[in-house]
This record gives structure tokens, sequence and C-alpha cells, in this order.
């Protein structure tokens, strides 16, 4: 299964491009609704990320309210793309599974157009589900860049 968003962003590329590869930016925006996230560990071979529910009721892949996953950049094209490949830590089959996220920058109207395709999403996990955890995503990733000043 595959999902596909797109957002244009009031930000140059170079600003975008750095809230994607960076610790401290993706902790402010990379996560749906209603989670919360917390980077466990991050460097060039790899990261790791748990997303946790603040609803009682939700239930995470990897424990009672979590999902953590493991990841690392397949390719960085400051700028113009980032390919990373992500699992789920789960002992559910449905669950469980590489998947590929290609992310795509390009110019449009002064700011930057992203594409987020996300691949290989597993058995167990809802596209809709996907897709607006994406959309609220891109959504906290627009006020990010678009409130501050490139370094």
């Amino acid at each position: 299964m595959t999902t596909r968003v797109h957002r244009r962003l009031r930000a140059p590329r170079a600003r975008v491009y750095r809230a994607l590869t960076e610790r401290d930016e993706i902790v402010q925006w990379k996560f749906p609704g209603g989670m919360s996230c917390e980077v466990h560990e991050f460097d060039p071979s790899g990261f790791r990320i748990s997303l946790t529910y603040g609803a009682p009721d939700r239930v995470g892949k990897t424990n009672a309210h979590t999902d953590t996953y493991r990841g690392r950049f397949t390719e960085l094209v400051p700028g113009e793309r980032v390919v990373e490949i992500d699992e789920f830590e789960s002992d559910d089959p449905a669950t469980r599974g590489e998947m590929i996220i290609t992310v795509t920058l390009s110019d449009a109207d002064g700011g930057t157009d992203l594409v987020a395709v996300h691949e290989g999403l597993p058995a167990g996990v809802s596209e809709v589900d996907n897709e607006t955890g994406w959309r609220e995503a891109l959504a906290r990733l627009a006020a990010l860049v678009e409130r501050t000043e490139p370094r």
C-alpha cells in the first residue's frame, strides 16, 4: 500500500530540507495529531523514534500506547530529496516490514512544493489513518518552517 501527499510551504527548500533531516526539527512536526514524538537515537547511521498517543483508548503497535520505529536515511540530496527506510518495532506481523518514504522538494511560487510518497505500508496499518497522519504532520511542518528564519 502507498500513501502520497502534497503540501505547498511558504519557505525556501533549504529550510524545509533542514526540518526533514535534523533531530531537533523532526521532533517538532513528524507525528500525527493526538500523538507526541520522542527521538531516542539520531545519527548518520540511523534513528529510533517513538510516537505516543495522548488518549488512553488508543493502542500502539509497539506497546500499550506507543508506536516505535527504527529507520535510516538511504538518500539525502540537500534541498531536493530525502529517502528513508523505516520499520515498526512490533510483535504483530501485520504491522512489520520495511516502509520507504521518499520526500521530494521543488520550487513553487517563492516557496516549496513537498511531495511525500510512503510505500510498503504494512497490511495492519490503515491507509486512511496514514494519510490523515501525514496531512496533520505536514500542517505542523508548515507552521514550523513558515514561522522561522533560515539559519
